[in-house]
């Protein structure tokens, strides 16, 4: 299975407690197990590390920067044919254009599903989207 995370599910699996946290590193370690791969785009580095940095968090940030650069996560760069399929996906699904961004990326690098606490997400008809909620 290829997995792709969103920020949500990142930051769930980080900063997360009790069910949320548990359930994200399941999907992960489910992942990760079935010799899929465990994708993300580098949007999500960003928004991963927007509030701790300016709520000067520094042990949390190093905490987002260990988990980017785990060799068993692809982070993807946003390239052109990703923003024309999230254009699209924006205008057909009236999704945001950092979710939109996400939906592209997951389906141009071939997973399988998306993990999301984004319930807007969810409109997207293109791909199976999981809420983790």
């Amino acid at each position: 299975m290829n997995l792709y995370l969103d920020a949500s599910s990142i930051i769930y699996a980080i900063e997360g407690t009790g069910d949320l946290r548990n359930a994200v590193r399941a999907w992960i370690a489910q992942a990760e197990n079935s010799v899929g791969v465990v994708l993300t785009s580098r949007l999500s580095r960003l928004e991963c590390r927007v509030l701790p940095l300016r709520r000067g968090q520094p042990e949390l940030v190093a905490l987002y920067d260990k988990f980017f650069g785990c060799r068993s996560l692809s982070v993807i760069d946003i390239s052109a044919p990703v923003i024309d399929l999230a254009t699209d996906l924006r205008v057909r699904y009236g999704l945001k254009t950092p979710d939109a961004i996400h939906v592209a990326t997951a389906i141009e690098y071939g997973a399988d599903l998306i993990l999301t606490g984004d319930r807007d997400m969810t409109r997207c008809q293109d791909l199976r989207i999981e809420l983790v909620s």
